[in-house]
């Protein structure tokens, strides 16, 4: 089962008034079903069927037609059929005006206040919405829908709310998309999916969790690495002095930290310059020690340069 499908099985168990009903139901019709003499709308989902039955039956005082229909790998889909007060219907979830002409867009008494609102986007990812299982690499919440002016509605309807949607073209129809993780949760919250909230941030959490911890682990990984070729540099150069036997006429303050570098061959320069700080009793910063190792550093240069 997709994350998709259990989402919409709790949504399918939601309670909710009648003027929110009629919008859930007024953006599933639009959505999902083929409008002639009746009206036929297409659920894979058994759940959502049931919901969108009794919807029919309680508003309209109709019962649809339930058609069972076999689609492949035995996977069932329903078609509801509604051949009763279809034009009444139609006219009440704002489909059609007044004249019988279909409207791009639903009429503002669908989407009256934020109840209705939150309604109908719940309507809108029971029928065409699809969302990713957290637990994949990628974040992502899509609806497929019809028209450019739809997709524009929903984009706007959906950035009411703060989710930074966005709206692409996608060969016949046009997909509204959001694709921030945090964006995808109050998306999940607004619908009242909140089951799936809980999931969800779970998730979530741990993957931000343990990309943090890779993060942490990769920079740990690359400072050893610095430490390692800094150490390793610095004994290169205090053993070309040592085949030169030059050691001895270098000042106290350079043989000093040659001496700790030959004794703490894996140490940072903070390590070393804290450990001659304590045995010295003489205060010494990294940058200092690094200044010592600089100038050990252009005597071996001029070494190799005769």
């Amino acid at each position: 089962m997709t994350f998709s499908t259990v989402v919409k099985n709790e949504l399918a168990k939601l309670d909710s008034n009648r003027l929110e009903n009629i919008s859930e139901l007024s953006c599933i019709i639009r959505n999902s079903a083929y409008i002639d003499n009746d009206i036929k709308i297409s659920i894979e989902n058994n759940a959502i069927a049931r919901r969108i039955y009794l919807f029919f039956k309680s508003i309209y005082e109709v019962s649809p037609i339930i058609t069972i229909r076999q689609k492949i790998h035995f996977y069932r889909g329903f078609i509801l059929t509604i051949n009763k007060k279809v034009d009444d219907i139609l006219k009440d979830l704002s489909i059609i005006d007044n004249n019988n002409n279909y409207l791009d867009i639903p009429r503002d008494y669908i989407i009256s206040d934020e109840e209705q609102t939150r309604a109908y986007l719940r309507g809108l990812f029971i029928c065409c919405g699809s969302i990713n299982d957290p637990k994949t690499s990628r974040y992502h919440l899509e609806f497929i829908v019809n028209t450019k002016s739809y997709a524009s509605f929903i984009n706007d309807l959906l950035n009411c709310f703060n989710l930074n949607s966005k709206v692409i073209k996608r060969e016949k129809n046009y997909m509204v998309y959001i694709k921030e993780a945090e964006k995808i949760s109050d998306f999940l919250r607004l619908i009242k999916a909140y089951n799936a909230v809980m999931y969800y941030e779970d998730i979530r959490i741990y993957r931000d969790h343990k990309n943090m911890t890779n993060r942490l682990n990769n920079c740990e990984q690359a400072n050893v690495d610095k430490i390692f070729l800094t150490s390793s540099r610095q004994l290169q150069d205090i053993d070309i002095l040592k085949k030169n036997d030059l050691i001895d006429l270098l000042d106290d303050k350079l043989q000093e930290v040659v001496k700790y570098r030959l004794k703490y061959k894996e140490a940072s320069l903070q390590e070393l310059s804290d450990i001659i700080s304590r045995d010295t009793k003489n205060k010494i910063t990294k940058s200092g020690l690094n200044h010592r190792f600089r100038k050990i550093r252009e005597i071996v240069s001029n070494i190799k340069d005769k």
